[in-house]
């Protein structure tokens, strides 16, 4: 790795934290609709590079991702219900709803902190440091920068100067860790920063960007001092 990073910044969402599907599509589960692991993994990498090729060519996209995704989703399972739709899209946009956590987190966060100065960079609702605390992480963290607090969202190159900012560090001295290319690797690197890209269900195996399926994957790859 670069022996210039002194920085790390994490995303939250589908890197640190998981979503609470069961909490989540209990609507679906009431309907006796419940859809397969898989067919979620699949639908995810599908929809993040659809969500990719929009913003990287019109630099916005009509929908949120998560509007695309239950979209297609409904659609997938046979549900015709716009209703259900936006209540399934306000229920993973609402930060509580993402405490799900990987084992050995906490650790490898600890471990990563010991070389390096960690903070969160994530697109929230105002409330992410809550659900970090409530998941025993967020004190592994100098600075939570959260898009429902700054006024910005990923990719806006500002939220990424606010949390620079706030740990004194600068864009060549920092790497971000996120999942969504467009918005986090395209994100981070627009605004001076590396990047790498926290890639668990392998939505961009074969895009040739330097990716990780695991915190644990990381870490050793930080060990070894290189990508």
């Amino acid at each position: 790795m670069d022996a210039r990073i002194k920085f790390i910044f994490f995303d939250v969402g589908n890197t640190l934290l998981f979503p609470n599907r069961e909490r989540i599509h209990a609507p679906l589960a009431a309907r006796g609709s419940v859809p397969v692991a898989e067919h979620l993994r699949e639908l995810e990498c599908r929809t993040k590079n659809q969500f990719d090729g929009m913003m990287t060519k019109n630099g916005s996209t009509d929908h949120s991702f998560w509007w695309m995704f239950y979209s297609q989703l409904l659609s997938e399972i046979g549900v015709e219900d716009n209703d259900l739709r936006d209540q399934l899209v306000a229920s993973i946009r609402n930060s509580a709803n993402w405490d799900i956590i990987r084992p050995g987190t906490a650790e490898q966060l600890g471990a990563i902190g010991e070389k390096y100065q960690i903070g969160v960079i994530s697109n929230a609702d105002g409330k992410i440091e809550d659900v970090l605390r409530r998941c025993d992480i967020a004190s592994c963290f100098r600075t939570i920068t959260d898009s429902g607090l700054a006024g910005f969202e990923k990719p806006h190159p500002e939220i990424f100067r606010q949390a620079l900012k706030s740990m004194n560090a600068t864009p060549e001295e920092s790497l971000y860790v996120g999942d969504v290319y467009s918005v986090d690797y395209l994100g981070a690197t627009g605004a001076g920063m590396e990047a790498i890209l926290m890639d668990v269900p392998a939505a961009y195996k074969n895009k040739g960007v330097r990716r990780v399926e695991s915190l644990e994957e990381l870490q050793n790859l930080l060990d070894l001092d290189h990508f």
